[in-house]
């Protein structure tokens, strides 16, 4: 079992870094095999609602989307970190989580999904909903903690001083690293849930 985590900031070692690192640690302990991915310093553009991703099974712009892509479609579970700006999510990781859910076209029922976010002060339950969202409308199980997945500080140091910050982080990793291993039970025990054809009914005709 492999779980992707993202980290959007344009810091390496800042607050969400600390925030990922914690569940990244639990998650190796409970077993599961991990890769902290950072993409917050990167220059990522947008969506440019092209369609070219249904005739190339990738997105047309060719940079870490891609990349990271190809090794989502083989994991089992993704972890989307953000600090807050403006609350919500910084500008950089929306534009990945756009383009690298609508530009890959597999199935990503049963993989789990859970967002982290890092806030100094407030924001944090507004970024957590919309990064949230990514998961729900891909059949993806949202993996929860003890409060919602967030930390608080202006620094890495501060976030480490938040403990009930640093705790919500670990109770995510065994939460994940349950979920994960009982998906695989059930899928081996039962498969996939069974998948109707997709409708799709437009309001305005």
């Amino acid at each position: 079992m492999k779980v992707l985590l993202i980290n959007g900031s344009p810091h390496a070692d800042g607050c969400t870094a600390t925030a990922l690192r914690e569940v990244e640690k639990t998650l190796n302990e409970n077993g599961v095999e991990t890769e902290l991915i950072q993409v917050g310093h990167l220059d990522i553009r947008g969506c440019l609602a092209c369609g070219q991703c249904r005739k190339l099974g990738k997105c047309v712009i060719d940079d870490i989307v891609n990349e990271v892509g190809e090794k989502f479609r083989e994991a089992d579970g993704l972890i989307l970190g953000s600090p807050v700006y403006y609350a919500s999510a910084n500008g950089t990781l929306t534009a990945f989580a756009d383009r690298l859910f609508y530009s890959s076209s597999y199935d990503k029922t049963m993989k789990v999904g859970a967002a982290v976010v890092s806030a100094r002060r407030g924001g944090n339950t507004a970024t957590f909903d919309q990064l949230n969202k990514y998961f729900t409308i891909n059949s993806m199980p949202v993996v929860s903690s003890q409060y919602w997945n967030q930390v608080h500080g202006n620094n890495a140091q501060q976030v480490v001083q938040d403990l009930e910050g640093m705790q919500i982080m670990r109770t995510l990793g065994r939460n994940m690293a349950f979920l994960l291993k009982s998906i695989q039970l059930g899928k081996e025990a039962f498969g996939l849930p069974e998948k109707e054809p997709r409708v799709g009914t437009n309001f305005i005709r």
